[in-house]
């Protein structure tokens, strides 16, 4: 939480908190028999976005998520000493957190935070979270105008790296999606 806290924007660190909160809500409501650990969960979210830092998105060509990916296996593995099935499994839930297309398979991890990820950024999936979890969720931590915030990080990924895997969502439509996220949008002044 402390290395997340420091390195992210308070706006990030916020989103990061949010799909912590909402993806146990999801996970307790609609999902009770997986088994993904809380911890490991926590941990990925902290870590989902800490490619999109100024620093970590203008320091290499790779795409936000899998260069937070390593930064994540590092971090955990290397620096903290993370069981190394802990840190591998964070590492590609970050990679692929951004994976939303429609075939194909993925940890319970990794759909937990994509699922959270999409109901924090777009509005997706709302009926999986009540109305009033959302309204305790957003008191803190707030959203602080993320819908734009975020637009903006992917609009600056594209234009530093025009092949960002960001692009398989819609170069456009993704961070125009983001800012028309109807869900949120009464709680993020």
């Amino acid at each position: 939480m402390e290395f997340a806290k420091q390195e992210l924007r308070e706006e990030t660190f916020n989103h990061s908190m949010r799909v912590f909160y909402y993806g146990m809500a999801i996970k307790t409501q609609q999902s009770p028999s997986w088994r993904l650990a809380p911890k490991t969960y926590l941990l990925t979210c902290f870590l989902h976005d800490i490619g999109t830092t100024d620093e970590n998105v203008s320091a290499t060509l790779m795409s936000f998520e899998f260069h937070g990916g390593l930064i994540a296996l590092d971090l955990l593995h290397k620096l903290h000493h993370a069981p190394i099935e802990q840190a591998e499994a964070v590492t590609e839930a970050v990679i692929r957190h951004q994976d939303i297309g429609g075939s194909g398979k993925i940890t319970e991890l990794g759909q937990l935070i994509q699922l959270a990820m999409i109901f924090d950024n777009l509005g997706g999936h709302a009926d999986l979270v009540h109305k009033g979890t959302i309204e305790n969720v957003v008191e803190h931590p707030p959203r602080k105008k993320w819908s734009s915030c975020f637009a903006t990080t992917i609009r600056k990924e594209i234009g530093l790296k025009p092949w960002a895997h960001t692009t398989a969502l819609g170069e456009k439509r993704f961070p125009e999606e983001v800012e028309r996220n109807n869900l949120m949008a009464p709680y993020d002044g």
